[in-house]
C-alpha cells in the first residue's frame, strides 16, 4: 500500500471520528440533558487566550505600519536630496539655498590711492601765511604753525572692505560690511554697514541698523562706481551732517522703475561716543537726533536716454552733546554744537583746509537738489546744497552753500546703468573685457568736475579780527578730471587731477590769538592754491 493511500485512509478515521463526537453532542443538547458545569481554570485559560490572540493581531498590525514607514524612508533616501546652487555673474559671486529662500552675496572693495602734491615752496613766515591749525581741523600731530602747511605725499589703502549681503527666508535681506582702510591711516578693521531690512510689503521696505541713508544722487553711487576718487565737497558736508557711513538710522523707502521716496531717523556714527571726563559723576551724554528724506526719479526718460531731478534734506533736531553739564549750571550755554569741515577732494593728506569749527546749535539742517540728463555714454549731473545752524548762543544763524557740475563721457560707448532702486548710477558694464589675444582694451571713460564750498559767513575784510557772528570757515574750489580704465567688470584704475584753490582769512578772534596761536596778522589769507595728481588702482565685486 502506498504512503498517499495509508495518509488518506487516517485522515479518513478522523473525519468519521469527529461527526459521531458532534453528533453527540447535539444529541444531549437537543434533548436537554444537563451540561457537565465549567471548570474556572478553563474559563480563565480561554479568557487569556483570547487576550493573547488580541494582543497578537496588534503586533502583526505594528508591524505592517513599521514596514510601510520604512519603505517610504527607503524611496526618500533613494532620492538625491536638492544640493544649494552657487553662481558668479559679472565678477559678483553668490551662493543660494535649493529653494531661493536664504542666499548670501560676497563682496570686497580694494582701493589703493597714490597722490602728488605740487605746492610752492615754503617762503619766509613773514610773508608765506599758509597755516593749518586747531580751527583748521589739526591735531597735535601734524599741525605746523611755524611753517607753511605742506602736505602730506605718498600713498592709502583707501578703502579695504569685505562684507555679505542677501536674502534671509523670503521677506528679508541682511547686510554686513567690515573695513580695514581709512583716511590717512588704514585700521585693524570695523564694522562699516550692518542692518536688517522686512521688504514683504513691496514696494515699501523698512530697514534698521548703520548705513548711509539715502541722501542725495552723489551720495547713492556705491564708492566703487563714482567717476571721481572722491565725492565732491559739498555731497561729503551733506552726508556728514545726519546721514553719511557709518549712520545709526531706521529707515522707510520705496521705489519703482523711475521713482524713490525715502525717511529715515538717524543717531550716531558708529564709533563716536559722547562720553563725560567728570570723575564724581561718570555718565553718557546724548548723542545726535537727525531726520533726512529724499525725493527723485526720472519722470522724462526714453530707450537710451534720462532725465532725473530729486530734492534731499536733512534736519538735526538735537544735536550730539561732546561735554556734559558745566560748573555754570542751567544757565550755562548748551555745550550742543555742530562744526563743518572737510577734507580736499583725496585723502592722502588728511588736512581739513576748510572748516567752521564747533557752532554752539539748538538745530541744524541741509536742503539739496539735484539733476541729471543722461544720453547713451553721455551723463551731465550737478546737486545743490544749502545749509542753516539755529544758533544757541544768540548770535545770528549763519548759513552755508555749495554745488559740484560733472560730466562723464564712455568713449568705448558704454553707458552707465541707472540704478532705480537708489535712483543714482553706476559703473558701466565692460562690453568687452580686456584680452590681448582679441584685441579686446576693456571700457574707457573721462570725466570732468568743477566743485566749489564755501564755509564763509559774513567773514568781513582782510586784515581785520572775526568778530560777532562771522564765521571764516573758507571757500573750496576744485577742478577736477579723470580718466578712468575697466579692464573687466571688477578691476578699475584711475588718474585724477586736481587743482584745489582755498580762500580763508584768519579765524583769530582776538589779538592775542593772532598773535600766539596763528603768527599771522590779524585778517591774513591763510589760503592756498595748489594741484595734485592721483591714482588709483581698484579691485571690487
Amino acid at each position: 500500500m502506498s504512503h498517499a493511500t495509508t495518509r488518506f485512509g487516517r485522515t479518513s478515521l478522523l473525519a468519521i471520528a469527529l461527526a459521531s463526537a458532534s453528533t453527540v453532542v447535539l444529541a444531549q443538547t437537543s434533548t436537554g440533558a444537563p451540561a457537565t458545569p465549567a471548570d474556572p481554570r478553563e474559563t480563565r485559560i480561554e479568557q487569556l487566550e483570547s487576550e493573547v490572540r488580541a494582543l497578537a493581531d496588534e503586533v502583526q498590525e505594528l508591524k505592517r505600519g513599521q514596514a510601510a514607514q520604512i519603505q517610504t524612508l527607503s524611496n526618500v533616501q533613494s532620492q538625491p536630496l536638492p544640493a544649494a546652487s552657487a553662481s558668479i555673474a559679472l565678477g559678483h559671486p553668490s551662493i543660494s539655498s535649493a529653494d531661493g529662500q536664504f542666499t548670501a552675496n560676497f563682496h570686497s572693495i580694494m582701493q589703493f590711492d597714490a597722490g602728488q602734491y605740487e605746492q610752492q615752496a615754503a617762503g619766509p613766515i613773514t610773508t608765506d601765511l599758509r597755516r593749518d591749525g586747531p580751527a583748521l581741523g589739526g591735531t597735535a600731530s601734524n599741525v605746523d604753525l611755524t611753517h607753511a602747511r605742506h602736505l602730506k605725499d605718498g600713498d592709502i589703502f583707501r578703502r579695504a572692505r569685505l562684507g555679505v549681503d542677501g536674502t534671509a527666508y523670503g521677506d528679508w535681506d541682511y547686510r554686513l560690511v567690515l573695513d580695514f582702510g581709512g583716511a590717512g591711516t588704514e585700521n585693524t578693521g570695523q564694522v562699516y554697514e550692518t542692518w536688517v531690512q522686512y521688504s514683504g510689503l513691496k514696494p515699501v521696505k523698512f530697514r534698521i541698523g548703520a548705513f548711509p541713508p539715502s541722501i542725495g544722487l552723489e551720495d547713492q553711487s556705491a564708492p566703487a562706481s563714482l567717476p571721481f576718487l572722491e565725492r565732491a565737497v559739498s555731497t561729503d558736508m551733506a552726508r556728514n551732517l545726519a546721514a553719511g557711513d557709518t549712520r545709526t538710522a531706521a529707515e522707510v523707502f520705496a521705489a519703482g522703475d523711475h521713482w524713490l521716496a525715502s525717511a529715515a531717523v538717524t543717531g550716531r556714527t558708529i564709533g563716536t561716543i559722547n562720553t563725560g571726563t567728570a570723575a564724581a559723576v561718570p555718565q553718557t551724554y546724548s548723542d545726535q537726533l537727525g531726520f533726512v528724506g529724499r525725493l527723485a526719479g526720472t519722470p522724462l526718460h526714453g530707450k537710451d536716454w534720462r532725465v532725473h531731478v530729486g530734492v534731499h534734506g536733512s534736519y538735526v533736531d538735537r544735536p550730539a552733546d561732546a561735554s556734559g553739564p558745566t560748573t555754570a549750571g542751567p544757565t550755562a550755554l548748551s555745550s550742543e554744537s555742530v562744526s563743518f569741515s572737510n577734507t580736499p577732494e583725496l585723502r592722502v593728506d588728511g588736512t581739513k583746509l576748510i572748516n567752521t569749527g564747533n557752532i554752539p546749535a539748538k538745530h541744524a539742517d541741509s536742503v539739496g537738489a539735484e539733476f541729471a540728463a543722461q544720453k547713451q555714454n553721455l551723463l551731465l549731473q550737478a546737486e545743490y546744497e544749502d545749509f542753516g545752524v539755529q544758533r544757541s548762543d544768540g548770535l545770528a544763524d549763519p548759513n552755508f552753500h555749495g554745488y559740484y557740475v560733472l560730466g562723464t563721457w564712455v568713449l568705448t560707448g558704454e553707458a552707465r546703468p541707472y540704478n532705480a532702486q537708489a535712483a543714482a548710477f553706476d559703473s558701466p558694464i565692460v562690453a568687452h573685457p580686456f584680452n590681448l589675444s582679441q584685441r579686446a582694451w576693456g571700457a574707457l571713460e573721462i570725466a570732468l568736475r568743477y566743485s566749489d564750498m564755501d564755509l564763509n559767513y559774513k567773514p568781513g575784510a582782510a586784515g581785520t579780527l572775526q568778530t560777532g557772528s562771522s564765521i571764516r570757515g573758507g571757500d573750496e574750489q576744485n577742478l577736477s578730471a579723470a580718466l578712468n580704465w575697466f579692464p573687466n567688470n571688477v578691476v578699475r584704475f584711475m588718474l585724477d587731477y586736481q587743482h584745489v584753490r582755498i580762500d580763508r582769512l584768519s579765524p583769530a578772534a582776538t589779538a592775542s590769538a593772532a598773535s600766539t596761536i596763528w603768527f599771522t596778522p590779524a585778517g591774513a589769507q591763510i589760503g592756498q592754491a595748489y594741484d595734485v595728481f592721483e591714482l588709483r588702482s581698484q579691485f571690487a565685486f
